[in-house]
């Protein structure tokens, strides 16, 4: 005859269904991990394609006769070319920050792997001097 000791030992020693338990509770921690991580990477990837849609416009924007508005249409036909399912709701704003200056900037939103969740903000933006040419008599 067992004692109520002994019966209480050997359940205890037996672990059946512990991987069952110990797979519940792990599961949704690495699940979470995982699209973290992939959320991440899109709004990486998003971010990168923004700040070279960016770029593009400022290029085009800066040199010599040139228009703000030819440097806003090239950000908007990269993003069209490049980032289309990427960035979400873009917008493309070029401005004159300073005499002799061009401004981009692009906002949107990476796209979002949960549903009803809208992805991170992102804005980039690219500035640089108009080019124009200079006299060795003039600065």
């Amino acid at each position: 005859m067992t004692t109520p000791t002994a019966r209480l030992r050997a359940a205890v020693r037996n672990d059946e269904g512990s991987a069952s338990l110990e797979l519940a509770i792990v599961f949704p921690v690495l699940l979470l991990i995982v699209v973290a991580l992939l959320q991440y990477g899109l709004w990486f990837h998003a971010r990168t394609l923004a700040q070279a849609a960016a770029a593009e416009g400022a290029a085009t924007g800066r040199a010599q006769g040139a228009t703000l508005d030819a440097g806003r249409t090239r950000a908007e036909a990269f993003l069209a070319e490049h980032a289309a399912d990427l960035l979400l709701e873009p917008a493309v704003t070029a401005i004159t920050p300073s005499p002799g200056h061009v401004a981009v900037e692009v906002r949107g939103r990476s796209l979002s792997l949960l549903p009803l969740v809208p992805g991170p903000l992102i804005v980039q933006s690219a500035q640089g001097p108009v080019e124009r040419f200079t006299r060795p008599d003039q600065p």
